[in-house]
């Protein structure tokens, strides 16, 4: 049985509410079908959208004080700076262990710097450098003692990398003799 054009549109004019639900109801299954995945891509794009939100509203949040905050930095990376020494300058380098020398009463025996070996230089991490110096001091224990404190606390940043403490005679309370092994921090 083959309908002809002329019966649908007859059909279609005697049952006008039936034919329009099933258009409608055929219409809103096309677009169920072609809009199924649109929600996921919505709700990926909200997370996205969540995302950025909040990494602007924290940028926002911290960048309350960064006037501050790069103030505090700077001040800082200036006084880091005015503690470093400059490794070509061995005379003054020199000079900062005689100044400990006489302001602790020690006795300055020998005092050497070592410069670092190429492949030194390439396992240091980090903006700075640390040169080595050999040194050897002799004085009383409370002479010895307060060198090492000004070193430690000098204006310099300093690390002791070996020490080794000897007393120069058989009495009680002699001249003690300490040999160190140190790094001071300085610019490549």
């Amino acid at each position: 049985m083959s309908l002809t054009n002329e019966q649908v549109v007859e059909f279609a004019k005697k049952n006008p509410i039936s034919v329009g639900c099933g258009v409608l109801i055929v219409a809103l299954l096309a677009t169920a079908y072609f809009r199924a995945d649109l929600p996921g891509e919505a709700e990926t794009e909200l997370e996205q959208k969540s995302s950025e939100a909040a990494r602007l509203a924290a940028n926002l949040k911290n960048a309350a004080h960064l006037k501050e905050h790069f103030d505090a930095v700077s001040a800082a990376q200036k006084q880091i700076e005015s503690r470093l020494i400059q490794p070509k300058q061995l005379t003054t380098n020199s000079q900062y262990f005689y100044k400990l020398e006489s302001e602790t009463g020690v006795k300055l025996l020998d005092q050497g710097q070592t410069a670092l070996t190429a492949a030194q230089r390439k396992d240091i991490k980090g903006n700075y450098l640390p040169t080595v110096f050999t040194l050897s001091v002799q004085g009383d224990y409370s002479q010895v003692l307060t060198f090492l404190r000004r070193l430690e606390n000098g204006s310099h940043y300093c690390r002791v990398l070996t020490a080794q403490c000897s007393n120069s005679s058989a009495e009680r309370g002699g001249q003690l003799t300490l040999a160190l092994n140190l790094e001071l921090l300085g610019f490549p």
